[in-house]
C-alpha cells in the first residue's frame, strides 16, 4: 500500500472552506469539507491510504475535488465511489465519472467521505454528514464557478449509490449542528443517478458489506428501515435514473426494483436502465471483459431533462 500526506488545507475562517483560495485548492489535492473536526470526532490517526487498486481508505479528512470541464455548461455532479463502506473505489468509478462528466461539460466534483467502519462516533451516519455538507458547498459556489442553482445532482456507484440515495431522500433530515453559512442551503441534489445501488438492507438482500458495516450483523427492524434508502422516498424528493444489471452477484438487482417502485409510489420521477448482463462495478462501462454500454442512455437522459 502506498501511503501519501494531503497537503495543508487553507485556514478556515467563519464561513466556509470554499471562500478562499476555492478554485486552486478544488482542482488539486480538494478541500476539507470541515473546518475543523468532522462532527462527533473519532476516526483514524494519521494519512489516508491508497493501494495499488486507486482505494481509498483511513480517511482522517474528508474531501470534496473539482474536476472542471474546458467549457463548463453550468451543471455540476457531486460523485461518490462505491466499496461496501470498507473503502472507496476512486479510480474505477469516482474519476471515470468526472472524465465522462467533464467531457460533456459538466463540473464534477467527487467526494472522499468517512467510512463509518474506522472509528468515528456517529458510526453510520458519518457519510452521510460529508454528502450533505458537500452538497452546500458546491451550491454556495454557483456564482463565483458560475453554475446553475438548479443544475447541481448527484452520482453514486454501490455503496456510493447507497449514499447518494439517502442523500437525495434525506436531504432535509438534520444531521449535524451547523458550522458556517454554507450549512443554512439546501442539501437536496436536483436530480440523482444511481448505478448498481445497495438501495435496501432487509433480507433477503442483506449479504452486502454495505448492510455489515452501516448496522452490524443482526440489526434491528428499526435500523433496517432508517438505513434503506427506499424507505425514505417522499413526494419533494429529485428525479432518479437508475441503472442496474440483472446479474449482479454483490447488489441483486431487486435493490433498483424496490427504489422504482418507492418512487412511482411516491410521485417522484424515475427511469431504470436494465442491463441483461454486466455484474458488478462496471463504472461508466469500461471493464476490461465485455463493455457494458448504458452511458448514451444517460447521456439521453441528461439532455431531455436540460441538464447537457
Amino acid at each position: 500500500m502506498v501511503m501519501f500526506r494531503r497537503r495543508l488545507f487553507m485556514t478556515f475562517l467563519a464561513v466556509s472552506p470554499f471562500a478562499k483560495a476555492f478554485a486552486n485548492a478544488l482542482s488539486s489535492d480538494g478541500v476539507a469539507l470541515w473546518p475543523t473536526q468532522p462532527p462527533g470526532g473519532g476516526g483514524p490517526v494519521g494519512d489516508q491510504i491508497v493501494d495499488q487498486h486507486g482505494h481509498i481508505t483511513h480517511v482522517s479528512v474528508p474531501t470534496l475535488r473539482m474536476v472542471r470541464p474546458d467549457k463548463p455548461n453550468g451543471t455540476a455532479v457531486l460523485i461518490a465511489a462505491g466499496g461496501g463502506y470498507r473503502f472507496i473505489s476512486d479510480k474505477n468509478e469516482a474519476n471515470a465519472a468526472a472524465k465522462w462528466l467533464t467531457e460533456r461539460g459538466i463540473t464534477a466534483f467527487i467526494l472522499t467521505y468517512r467510512l463509518p467502519g474506522e472509528g468515528w462516533a456517529v458510526g453510520p451516519l458519518a457519510p452521510l454528514q460529508d454528502a450533505q455538507r458537500a452538497l452546500r458547498l458546491i451550491r454556495e459556489q454557483v456564482e463565483s464557478l458560475g453554475l446553475d442553482q438548479t443544475k447541481i445532482g448527484c452520482m453514486g456507484f454501490s455503496a456510493g449509490g447507497h449514499l447518494m440515495g439517502m442523500l437525495a431522500t434525506r436531504f432535509d433530515q438534520p444531521t449535524y449542528q451547523p458550522v458556517d453559512a454554507a450549512d443554512q442551503l439546501s442539501a437536496r441534489p436536483d436530480f440523482a443517478v444511481l448505478a448498481y445501488p445497495v438501495i435496501t438492507l432487509k433480507a433477503p438482500y442483506d449479504h452486502t458489506w454495505t448492510r455489515m458495516k452501516l448496522v452490524g450483523r443482526n440489526p434491528d427492524a428499526d435500523s433496517v428501515a432508517k438505513w434503506s434508502v427506499d424507505t425514505g422516498v417522499k413526494p419533494k424528493d429529485p428525479p432518479f435514473l437508475l441503472v442496474h444489471a440483472k446479474d449482479d452477484p454483490v447488489a441483486n438487482f431487486e435493490n433498483s426494483l424496490l427504489m422504482q417502485a418507492a418512487c412511482e409510489k411516491a410521485g417522484v420521477p424515475v427511469e431504470l436502465i436494465p442491463l441483461a448482463t454486466g455484474g458488478h462495478g462496471f463504472a461508466m462501462g469500461g471493464k476490461k471483459q465485455e463493455p457494458v454500454v448504458w452511458t448514451p442512455a444517460l447521456e439521453e437522459w441528461m439532455h431531455r431533462h436540460q441538464w447537457l
